[in-house]
């Protein structure tokens, strides 16, 4: 498979995150995605292309857009792992490495910030209580709008992107989906919602996703999503953007598997959750039914 980067700016995004020291690559410290290859501190987003072998090619694309809460994005088990998936599917797969927050430079720093967030997750949360929305989870922040907007708008220029180059890559530019995880799939869900473009050929938001209130538009695309029952802080969200779409009669999937956690990406944990992506085949088999 051939793999090439592109700049989704090259002469600069139109918007700009402050603060952010030069990009870096790391090791997931902990959890199912410990060793797993991810980058943080990223001020210049790129496309990576994952290109199938021309006996499989499908003229299908997939842009896919890893979590990391908008401070690091988790390169390999929800990225090119997952682009790898795709492309020996027969689709044209592409990593979006998109612009994420400030961490501190040094490994140190960084290490003790990421200790502090995973201190503030506190107790398990009752399920009457877990949140409806990201701004139950997001509060006195006002950053984290201008980083979720500006994410946003790295998505939708990568779209814009596929399809101005769509001929190159021998590809439809009206077959463009696109899959996100965590943060990943909140962008995924934002565009989806506010293409300003045409819609997306299908969407796919894995543990992670609403529509913030947005009118689901009649022509809005097919929409496969994914949580567990055990990842509390997302698990209502999910419903409810299943919900949103359902309402709107979109054509919708919502598979909630009991055990998984959150961040699984394409990591085999023994968990029910690890057949989602079996799920999301068929899904995406059926489409073309």
């Amino acid at each position: 498979m051939d793999e090439q980067e592109i700049e989704l700016w090259p002469e600069g995004p139109p918007t700009v995150i402050e603060g952010v020291p030069p990009e870096s690559d790391f090791k997931g410290p902990s959890g199912p995605s410990i060793g797993t290859a991810m980058k943080r501190n990223i001020s210049r987003p790129t496309l990576t292309v994952f290109r199938p072998d021309p006996a499989r090619h499908n003229g299908r694309s997939v842009i896919i857009s890893p979590g990391g809460g908008l401070l690091i994005v988790a390169w390999q088990h929800e990225g090119v792992d997952v682009a790898r998936w795709f492309a020996a599917r027969g689709f044209t797969a592409f990593v979006l490495k998109y612009r994420t927050r400030a961490t501190p430079a040094d490994a140190e720093g960084f290490a003790a910030a990421l200790a502090g967030l995973r201190a503030n997750r506190g107790a398990v949360i009752p399920t009457a209580q877990t949140p409806r929305s990201t701004a139950e989870i997001i509060r006195n922040d006002p950053n984290y709008q201008h980083v979720r907007d500006a994410v946003a708008d790295d998505g939708r220029r990568a779209i814009e992107l596929v399809r101005a180059r769509a001929k190159e890559w021998d590809i439809d530019p009206a077959e463009v989906g696109m899959i996100g995880f965590s943060a990943g799939a909140f962008l995924t869900m934002d565009v989806a919602t506010d293409p300003r473009a045409a819609p997306l050929a299908f969407a796919a938001a894995i543990y992670g996703g609403e529509t913030r209130g947005k009118p689901v538009a009649a022509d809005a695309p097919p929409l496969f999503a994914v949580v567990a029952q055990d990842d509390r802080n997302l698990i209502r969200i999910l419903e409810g953007l299943h919900a949103d779409w359902s309402m709107a009669d979109r054509p919708s999937a919502l598979h909630v598997f009991s055990r998984g956690g959150h961040g699984f990406g394409m990591i085999r944990q023994g968990a029910p959750s690890d057949r989602w992506i079996d799920l999301l085949g068929d899904w995406l088999d059926d489409l073309k039914r």
